[in-house]
């Protein structure tokens, strides 16, 4: 079990804005003025200086993630077995085949190895660059290959660095995003300082290094930064079309490094199809946005060989269907406010209808059945009846699967962020609701809006988009902790940009009926330097503090089972096991698995349930006929799952294994009445006392306070 454990010693103020976040003096023909020569200047002077702030921020924060984790392993000074152990789970599969396509005799060899891969999953042959998103492994290892940097600078450390500098990324996008949503760099400071200040809750980066999300959202982040400066107003048509660009390249990115990135952005669409709907975004560019993540995703499909799972996304149906329903309802935003009520519940109806119908015919036509754990999982977690099923089970039991724990708001709340947030999350809501219903009862003509404008709020649509997006991954993260990363690094931004915002200050000022212009921007930037101030004299010596404790990496049991497998088995040994020690064992000993954790693919699904029998009420006979059955040489045992106290009783590994397989569980507890106590032992605790019955199947070949493995008969 990795553990880390204390390490032994023994071995070696900006005074204006720099684009206002909404031009007010317009000319009449639609042209901005020029800004006076003294403004254009101080303009470039503000933008220098927020950007060189921005740069700053973005690498302190990779230097600080990759000091921590340098800080929590002694990454510097332990073994290489020590280094790809730290790599736990999915994280140790992926950085295998980074591993894998340094080590090949050349590129080709790399790349055919990973198309044609044999040692992923025993007795099947299948492409690696399709089943998984691993482009950016092959990528950085051609890079490492090509680079003179070999003599000075290791495979490993060269794909942690790319990751801890992707964070660089991240922090800068958030930052801009924060910046143009406010019209000031402060914004941007004070974003960054709480995502920094917040990292348990914004980042896992430094102990999940090869995550796949870990490579997506810095991406992500991007896109939403281009996507916030495309719905400004009065964009010149270059402007414009750079930013389409810059929005389909993080697209494209974003949805080549994550097999989860379909699902996000179905959840951005239903943002844009929300303020399309109540005319709080212009149609041209949502329009635009649509396509984009169609193509996006398209070209990522054709990247993974046409994988099904892509071409049966919701993501595209739902696309699909909102332009076909458009072209239907031509005249879906004309008329008063009954009348668009009622072509509005018509045309969300048909949308839904038509991507059920267009999504079930992809589903149908390509026999697509990879991502149904996730609507199995879903339609438990929301109540829609109990399941028995295994892999929806697994996912249920997963704390991380589970809601948002309550702990986290008050982690928040700590750093005011989740206060502020929530101020501002119920003024921009109110101001949306009034806009909203604005603009649904036709109430936007000229005359009426000017004289409308001395008591109403206006929404950007910038901000309008921020403000759905927030609430939408907001309910993500609340119904899934996973997912709270998405949540809360925009969650910075969100606060960040209502404080520093002279809209809202506006509002608030006209409610208490104490408004002047120039009170509004004394408060502005006041609020903010006082809540960095209050950031940095709380949580600096914590920093400090956090980045001078010194730990070391410290799993003697994993390591000495990996040694001995190296040193004892062929190379073409096939290995049996739990799919997070099996990812593991392919990295550091580059042995056959029989199953592992990348878990969207049906077949691997049924494997992993077969092989998970070791862990069940099953003869020794029938288990070692399973294991046969996959070309099994070598099956590993582990201590804490066979005893397993992690979960309570019914969410146990055991557990799901017995009532999917109708037996009773263990323990004291209530049964279901069907199932029924099996006719055999649990087979993990029974193997090891070394019965005939077992010993004529399995032969014991390793064990250690941890781990079990026994090599297996060949007999038919």
């Amino acid at each position: 079990m990795t553990t880390i454990r204390q390490r032994r010693v023994g071995k070696g103020t900006e005074a204006a804005e720099d684009q206002p976040s909404e031009e007010t003096n317009v000319k009449p023909d639609g042209k901005i003025p020029p800004d006076p020569p003294g403004g254009k200047l101080w303009n470039i002077l503000s933008i220098t200086v927020g950007g060189i702030v921005a740069i700053s921020l973005g690498l302190l924060t990779s230097v600080y993630v990759a000091t921590l984790h340098e800080n929590d392993l002694w990454f510097s000074n332990i073994k290489e077995v020590e280094r790809e152990i730290s790599f736990r789970t999915e994280c140790g599969l992926y950085y295998s085949y980074y591993k894998q396509m340094i080590q090949a005799a050349s590129i080709q060899q790399g790349l055919h190895g990973l198309v044609y891969d044999n040692k992923t999953e025993s007795v099947r042959t299948i492409n690696i660059l399709e089943r998984m998103n691993v482009y950016q492994e092959v990528f950085l290892s051609i890079l490492y290959r090509i680079l003179p940097i070999q003599q000075y600078l290791e495979p490993v450390y060269f794909y942690i660095y790319t990751l801890f500098g992707l964070q660089a990324v991240y922090v800068i996008a958030l930052y801009v995003t924060s910046w143009l949503l406010s019209g000031t760099w402060l914004s941007g400071l004070l974003a960054a300082c709480w995502y920094i200040t917040n990292r348990v809750d914004t980042t896992r980066v430094e102990f999940t290094i090869p995550l796949r999300e870990n490579w997506a959202l810095p991406f992500f982040a991007v896109q939403v930064a281009a996507i916030t400066y495309l719905l400004r107003t009065h964009l010149q048509p270059a402007q414009e079309k750079l930013t389409l660009m810059a929005i389909f390249i993080a697209t494209f990115l974003f949805s080549l490094t994550w097999q989860f990135n379909q699902f996000m952005m179905l959840i951005q669409a239903l943002a844009l199809f929300i303020l399309d709907c109540l005319d709080m975004l212009p149609t041209a560019k949502v329009t635009w946005l649509y396509i984009i993540q169609i193509s996006g995703l398209l070209l990522v499909c054709v990247l993974q060989f046409f994988n099904s799972m892509i071409l049966g996304s919701l993501l595209i149906s739902f696309n699909v269907s909102v332009l076909i329903a458009r072209i239907i309802q031509k005249n879906l935003k004309k008329g008063g406010l009954l009348s668009r009520l009622g072509k509005l519940i018509l045309h969300v109806l048909l949308v839904l209808c038509l991507t059920l119908l267009i999504n079930k015919f992809i589903k149908k036509i390509l026999n697509l059945e990879s991502d149904e754990h996730i609507f199995k999982f879903l339609k438990a977690k929301f109540g829609f009846g109990a399941t028995r099923d295994f892999d929806a089970n697994l996912y249920l039991c997963e704390e991380a699967f589970g809601l948002l724990p309550l702990n986290t708001f008050s982690r928040l709340s700590s750093t005011l962020l989740f206060y502020i947030y929530g101020f501002v999350l119920f003024l921009l809501t109110v101001a949306a609701v009034i806009v909203a219903f604005r603009n649904l009862s036709g109430s936007n003509q000229v005359q009426l809006k000017k004289k409308m404008e001395e008591y109403t709020v206006t929404l950007k649509p910038d901000a309008a988009y921020s403000l759905v997006h927030t609430v939408l991954f907001g309910c993500l993260a609340l119904s899934t902790m996973r997912m709270k990363y998405l949540w809360t690094s925009h969650m910075c931004v969100f606060a960040s940009f209502g404080l520093c915002s002279t809209e809202v200050w506006k509002l608030i000022l006209k409610c208490l009926h104490l408004y002047t212009s120039q009170r509004t921007q004394v408060i502005k930037y006041s609020v903010p330097i006082i809540t960095l101030l209050y950031i940095s004299f709380k949580f600096w010596p914590g920093i400090m503090d956090e980045l001078s404790e010194l730990r070391e990496f410290y799993d003697p049991d994993t390591v000495e089972l990996m040694n001995w497998i190296k040193s004892n088995t062929p190379n073409t040994a096939v290995f049996a096991g739990s799919m997070q020690l099996l990812a593991g064992v392919k990295l550091c000993t580059g042995r056959t698995l029989t199953n592992h954790p990348h878990y969207e693919d049906k077949n691997l699904r049924e494997r992993t349930k077969q092989i998970y029998q070791i862990y069940a009420k099953r003869s020794p006979g029938e288990v070692h006929g399973i294991l046969r059955s996959f070309g099994t040489d070598y099956v590993i045992l582990e201590d804490s799952i066979c005893y397993e106290r992690r979960h309570s009783r019914g969410c146990r590994l055991r557990d799901l294994l017995d009532v999917a397989n109708g037996h009773t569980m263990d323990g004291l507890g209530e049964n279901e009445p069907d199932l029924k106590p099996s006719l055999y032992p649990r087979f993990c605790e029974e193997i090891k006392k070394d019965l005939p019955s077992y010993t004529m199947h399995f032969t014991r070949v390793f064990q250690n306070k941890t781990f079990h493995v026994y090599k297996l008969a060949k007999h038919k």
